[in-house]
């Protein structure tokens, strides 16, 4: 028998390991896949954003799926207490621009070397390719795991840290959903999170202004009354289906949600039906759109950027619009807004009509956009939903349903925004979930 049983090698769980055993507990990890740390391995772009360096109320301000949970996780284990772990490891680490902690070697191998080395210091024991097939509980408590192949293993205290169900290839498939809802506990609607937006609109289609880059744009999403949701700056690209890029994902969220409004809505209306938007699909919301809106240029105001082009037009009147304007935008970005705004690119200063003018201003300001939906959650980078927050302590990640069942990472409706904030949520709870785990051994906790 062991002290605690954690379910899943990424993040959380890893983190979990190192917690437990440091407290004293006999740990097993278990995974059902060849290695540990594969999601980990990929954060980041390959480089492991091992936290980010905001401020506490500035970090729970970027993690908009209820991060406010996690106020008392991070006064036990801060992201400030991340860093000095991986820097007390040997890992030196550095500030990026927004916060984002990275290693200097810019390699995740380093974190995950670094990581899973020191569970096995620590005297865990770690099984690999091995799959779980349910959780065992005796009464209101959980008593071990029983895996696929029969095995029955026996511990007092179970942390299931296996995920959501985005990025599966890293085996992020949803396993421990039906393990806490067997405990009684809720499990909340997933939905796509931090995930690329899809668009019907002609000039997607048409593919025109396929791979074309925008930088340091603001981005707002706005519901169907025409009140802002929310605004994100940043760079994007518009794809062959849509709007990717960090400031298109940090939306994404709200475009969903927005989306499952509308459906719900809908389905109240008509008085039956279901809402649109299956959990493992791509969500969308019944035929439904968002309106976003780019603002290419946020340091300028409307009336500034008419004056400007204008003045330079005026600068140079014998010359083409398209040529004048050139260094203002990209050619071809340029070229599109004037087809839109029904202005010849040919066209001359003197031959400049206001209305197209003042179009061509409001259209580099406030570029619509209309989205009706997202790519699927297994396409997503995070994802949203999970073990409901009402039936976990905050404090310890315990189940308040089922004693020696613990929570961690991302399997808990919790999510942010990428830049740090979704690991610095799993390693924090991870922490949390295998020290309280290990404290309950002799009743400290």
């Amino acid at each position: 028998m062991y002290d605690i049983i954690i379910i899943g090698g990424g993040p959380s769980g890893l983190m979990a390991a190192i917690a437990a055993s440091e407290h004293g507990a006999s740990t097993l990890l278990i995974d059902k896949g060849d290695k540990l740390g594969r999601k980990l391995g990929i954060s980041g772009g390959g480089r492991c954003n091992v936290t980010n360096a905001k401020e506490k109320d500035e970090l729970i301000r970027h993690i908009p799926g209820n991060g406010r949970f996690l106020f008392s996780a991070l006064n036990t284990f801060s992201n400030r207490d991340i860093i000095d772990f991986f820097e007390g490891m040997g890992i030196a680490l550095k500030e990026e621009d927004r916060g984002r902690m990275f290693p200097v070697s810019d390699k995740a191998k380093t974190v995950v070397d670094a990581l899973v080395r020191r569970v096995r210091e620590q005297g865990v024991r770690i099984r690999t390719n091995e799959k779980v097939a349910e959780v065992l509980y005796e009464g209101d408590r959980a008593a071990g795991i029983r895996l696929t192949t029969g095995e029955r293993i026996a511990s007092k205290a179970v942390i299931i840290a296996t995920g959501g169900k985005s990025v599966p290839h890293t085996g992020s498939t949803g396993d421990g959903y039906p393990w806490a809802e067997k405990a009684g506990h809720l499990v909340t609607e997933l939905y796509p999170t931090e995930v690329p937006l899809t668009s019907s609109e002609r000039w997607i289609r048409s593919k025109e202004l396929q791979g074309l880059s925008l930088r340091g744009i603001e981005l707002t999403v706005w519901n169907a009354k025409g009140k802002k949701l929310i605004t994100h700056e940043g760079d994007m690209i518009m794809t062959h289906f849509g709007l990717s890029g960090p400031a298109a994902l940090r939306c994404s969220q709200f475009v969903v949600k927005e989306l499952r409004k509308q459906a719900a809505a809908l389905v109240s209306g008509s008085g039956g039906g279901a809402a649109g938007g299956a959990a493992g699909g791509a969500a969308g919301g019944a035929g439904g759109t968002v309106r976003l809106t780019i603002d290419m240029m946020p340091d300028k105001s409307e009336a500034e950027v008419y004056d400007e082009t204008l003045a330079l037009a005026k600068a140079e009147p014998k010359k083409a619009v398209k040529n004048v304007l050139r260094g203002y935008m990209q050619e071809r970005l340029l070229e599109f807004l004037l087809r839109e705004c029904d202005i010849s690119g040919d066209t001359t200063y003197d031959h400049i009509a206001k209305g197209p003018w003042l179009q061509l201003a409001s259209r580099i300001k406030a570029f619509p956009v209309n989205v009706d939906g997202t790519l699927s959650l297994e396409e997503a980078f995070v994802t949203g939903g999970g073990v409901d927050l009402k039936q976990v302590d905050p404090k310890t990640m315990q189940s308040k349903l089922t004693a020696g069942l613990y929570f961690c990472g991302e399997v808990l409706d919790i999510h942010g925004y990428t830049g740090g904030y979704n690991i610095t949520a799993a390693f924090t709870t991870g922490y949390n979930a295998g020290r309280s785990a290990a404290e309950s051994m002799d009743g400290r906790s």
